[in-house]
């Protein structure tokens, strides 16, 4: 059963930081990149920064490019994301995902973290 849980999220203030973690089990986790994206309320979901396989290559949103960094460790099959310099315009649930990797296989999601900037 393919299942991706994270975990990290809570309320912190304009500065602060947090780090989620994203369990992975149930498929190869070591072939797939990984991504987290966030949802605001009202708002479409987005991609905020993606890590490839090995995790020698990452991309992050304009948004958070400098605050924010993925990581992975494939030993543990988990993916990371530490948020530095925490704005209340980062406040959204963030979900992990693990993208398909070709027609006949499926985006796997997590069930978000909620992530509250707020003073």
């Amino acid at each position: 059963q393919v299942q991706l849980v994270e975990s990290g999220g809570g309320l912190v203030q304009p500065g602060e930081s947090l780090r989620l973690s994203c369990a992975a089990s149930g498929f190869f986790f070591n072939s797939y990149p990984m991504r987290w994206y966030r949802q605001a309320p009202g708002k479409e979901r987005e991609l905020v920064a993606h890590i490839s396989a090995l995790g020698s290559h990452t991309n992050y949103a304009d948004s958070v490019k400098g605050r924010f960094t993925i990581s992975r460790d494939n030993i543990n099959a988990t993916v990371y994301l530490q948020m530095n310099s925490l704005r209340p315009e980062d406040t959204a649930v963030y979900y992990c995902n693990a993208p398909k990797k070709n027609p006949w296989d499926s985006d796997k999601w997590g069930q978000g973290t909620l992530v509250t900037v707020s003073s």
